[in-house]
Formats: structure tokens, sequence, C-alpha cells
């Protein structure tokens, strides 16, 4: 039985457009949305074992009922196996399985599932069609939607890669009943971003109301992140913004060896980067309460502890998001107003990392793995 849709995304791309379908037990119609999409015969599901063992015989079955042969392959879960031999294994499987450049594969789970499938669908053949599967709210609102696609080198994340837009992206939300608690809230760390980047609206939801509609609250996130992915396909000038909270929580995740969740991570990035644009007097000293008031809301780390700013300042100066040698900052100015910028004192990002680890985080839990659809203990 087809579930139901909450809503219908739009997206275009270089090379044509997709639709986002976003619903409850859309799952189920994932087989039909693959065939009007114009796809057919052979199918892929790619998948990590979580996963696998709680929706891939699902989505197996509703593409066998739209006429699809669906083949599962799956890979251990987790960050650890978003790597170059996990995609040769993936390769293999795909040779055996006769895939032809036609046929799709079917990035089901979060967001290392996403990106190494997605990384697959864009080399295999030169290129097959890649459909996302999103199966917790932080690729649901970001790493699905995009066409970054890339896995990880021994020396860092996502330095092997390529954008890949998918065909179709259908994401059902009922996959979030699955998801600790504190992955959903991870995730949120994202939609606030999107508040923070581009919808006030959706920022003022969050930090007066609450989650719910958790529908309406992923769509219009995703909806901020498809249009500036639309204005900036291919990150060379806009798409930036993107990364708001990313330059000091990427570094926070390396000096915390990949253990802290993506979102909370970002979290305290985003935290950080407000009271930089307040140092420099880009923002009112409220923005920076105002932010912070809503990701501690959702149970979200604006502190940190157990590393000096020193070491982050010379992790940051690793990131790969650097440009021409310089590192660039993305600082909130209003709720719905962000820049990019190269201009920042290092005494003030010192002062602003010295703020944020010497102060204690309310909920010091926040350094396991990130899975890709662990169902509740």
């Amino acid at each position: 039985m087809d579930g139901q849709e909450i809503a219908t995304i739009p997206g275009r791309t270089p090379g044509g457009s997709y639709n986002v379908v976003l619903g409850e037990g859309v799952l189920d119609s994932l087989g039909r949305l693959m065939a009007e999409r114009g796809l057919s015969g052979k199918a892929a599901i790619i998948a990590d074992d979580t996963v696998a063992g709680l929706y891939a015989e699902q989505v197996a079955q509703s593409l066998r009922e739209a006429g699809f042969a669906p083949a599962v392959l799956t890979f251990p879960a987790g960050e650890a196996h978003k790597n170059l031999d996990t995609v040769r294994r993936l390769y293999d499987a795909l040779v055996e399985a006769r895939l032809e450049r036609g046929n799709a594969v079917v990035a089901l789970g979060g967001g290392v599932v996403g990106d190494t499938a997605g990384f697959v669908a864009a080399t295999f053949l030169r290129g097959v069609p890649l459909v996302q599967v999103p199966t917790t709210l932080l690729a649901m609102v970001d790493s699905s939607v995009g066409g970054k696609v890339g896995v990880d080198l021994p020396q860092g994340k996502n330095l092997v890669g390529a954008f890949k837009q998918p065909a179709l992206v259908v994401a059902d939300v009922t996959t979030l009943e699955t998801l600790p608690e504190q992955e959903v809230c991870a995730g949120l760390a994202e939609v606030i971003k999107a508040g923070i980047i581009g919808d006030a609206t959706l920022f003022e939801h969050l930090e007066h109301t609450g989650r719910e509609p958790l529908g309406w609250v992923i769509r219009r996130a995703i909806e901020v992140k498809r249009d500036v992915v639309q204005e900036d396909p291919f990150e060379r000038g806009r798409r930036a913004v993107l990364n708001l909270g990313h330059t000091f929580g990427h570094a926070l995740e390396a000096l915390n060896d990949y253990r802290m969740l993506h979102g909370f991570a970002i979290s305290i990035g985003m935290a950080i980067a407000a009271r930089v644009a307040v140092a420099l007097e880009l923002a009112e000293p409220r923005l920076e309460t105002r932010i912070t008031g809503t990701l501690q809301r959702y149970g979200l780390p604006v502190w940190h502890t157990g590393v000096s700013p020193k070491r982050i300042w010379e992790t940051m100066g690793t990131d790969k998001k650097r440009h021409a040698g310089t590192r660039r900052y993305v600082l909130p100015r209003a709720i719905g107003d962000v820049i990019v910028t190269a201009d920042v004192p290092k005494e003030i990002i010192m002062t602003a990392l010295r703020e944020t680890c010497e102060l204690q985080s309310a909920d010091p839990a926040w350094t396991e793995s990130e899975s890709s659809g662990n169902p509740r203990a």
C-alpha cells in the first residue's frame, strides 16, 4: 500500500531535475516512484548491515511489485567503513549482479551510506542513476540533497568524491522512529542551521514552538538547501554558506577521533560562529543568545571541554574547505542572513574558542558514533 505524501519538492540540476518525495510510509511507494521517473530493470539497494535488517526487504518488495529486479548489497555500519575498500567491494558486487548503465543504485540509509553509495553510482560504468532513500533526519535535510558524494582516506574525511545529483529522493519520516533520540537531536542541528542561513520562519518556529509538525520542519530545511544548491551546484560561491559551523565542527570531530556525532559538532561550531560574529560587531549580542538557546532547547551542546583552543586552531588549518590557503568563516549577521569571510583576526577566533572550551556542556553523552538508523536500545 502506498504511503501518505507530505510534500513533493522539485529540484533543478545542471543536467535536468529531480523530486524529493517526503511522506509517511512512502518506502512502500518507492518502486512506483522510480518507475514514474523512467527507471526500470535491475536495481542495486546499498545499505549498511543495520538498516538492511530494518528496511531492505520492504524496499526490495516495493521494487519487485513495480517490475524491478532488486539486489541487496550491504557493508558494515559506521564512518570507519566509508572508504575505498568498501567501494571496491561494492564495485565487485555490482559487476556480479550485472548492473547496467541505465540501472539505478538505491542508497538506503544515513549519511555514510548516501555518501558511499552515491560515490559508487557516480563512478561505476562512468555513472548510473542514483536514488537517495535517507533514513536519518540529518541525511534527509542535508546529505541526500545537493549532489556531493564521497568517501574518506586515512588522511581525512571526504577527500575522494564527486558531484552526483540524484534522480529521485524518497524520505519516509516513519524511519525516524527507529533512531535513538540523540540522533534525532543531532539532525536538528542541520535543521536549525537551515533556518539561520535562509529561513527566519523556520528558525522562529523551532525557537518558540518546537519541532512538530516534523514533516513541515523537514520540508522547510530541504527547501533551504535545495535553493542554495540550485544557485551554486558545484560549490563555487554561495554554496559555502552551507558550511556554517563546519569549519569549527570538523576540527572538533577530528580531535575526538570522529566519535562525536556530526550534528553535535556542528552545533558547537555554530555557537562559536555566533560568538565570533558578535565580537566582530557583525551581529547584536542577542543573536548569540537566540542561536545558543535554540540549540540547547533540543539537547545540543554549545560548549566543549577536553580539547585546547590551540589544538582546535591548528586542526582547522588542515580543513579541506580552505580556499587559496586561507581560512574562510561563515558568520551569522541575523537570522536568515549569513556571510562568508576570511577577514577575521586570529585573536578573535582564539577568544571565541577559549570561551567555548572553558564552560561545561550540560550533556556530555555526545561522543558516540553516528549510525545510519539504529533501533532504539
